[in-house]
């Protein structure tokens, strides 16, 4: 799996805008993610966490952010799509990933509790996962880090 985790350069804008939306989720007092649909680089879809706003468990950002695609683009596959996410997505994301046919998945932070990409399941290398998108991690990844560790110390 490709890596990039370097914040000393300048952010993609579909992870800034990522990262602007985990913030806004932040604000909202729902754990800070935020995910990025982009097609041919221009941003298509955008979602942030809102399981508590939306009395939706499944409500996660890469969750929202994919069916607002799929709305907006009219279609069920996105194959020709990129995702942007701030955090390594859990099991439930990873496989509404590989159902919407993503090509790309980019995410800053690793979730090693309950990410499903890096760690835990390794959703993507099952043999039952019937399609894989490419994966680069560490995007924005100091900055998607500080934004949780803000989150939770102040919940605490």
């Amino acid at each position: 799996m490709p890596s990039s985790s370097n914040d000393a350069f300048p952010l993609p804008p579909a992870m800034r805008a990522a990262l602007d939306a985990a913030a806004a989720a932040g604000r909202a007092g729902e754990v800070p993610v935020g995910a990025i649909v982009t097609l041919a680089g221009e941003i298509v879809a955008t979602g942030a966490n809102a399981p508590r706003g939306l009395c939706d468990p499944t409500a996660h950002a890469e969750i929202v952010a994919i069916r607002a695609a799929a709305r907006a683009l009219g279609r069920d596959r996105l194959e020709d799509c990129d995702l942007w996410v701030t955090l390594e997505p859990c099991a439930m994301c990873a496989g509404a990933i590989a159902h919407a046919r993503i090509r790309r998945l980019y995410y800053g932070a690793d979730d090693a509790k309950g990410g499903a990409v890096a760690h835990g399941p390794r959703f993507f290398g099952q043999p039952t996962c019937h399609h894989r998108p490419e994966v680069y991690a560490g995007i924005g990844e100091g900055e998607a880090a500080a934004l949780l560790r803000a989150f939770f110390t102040e919940r605490r």
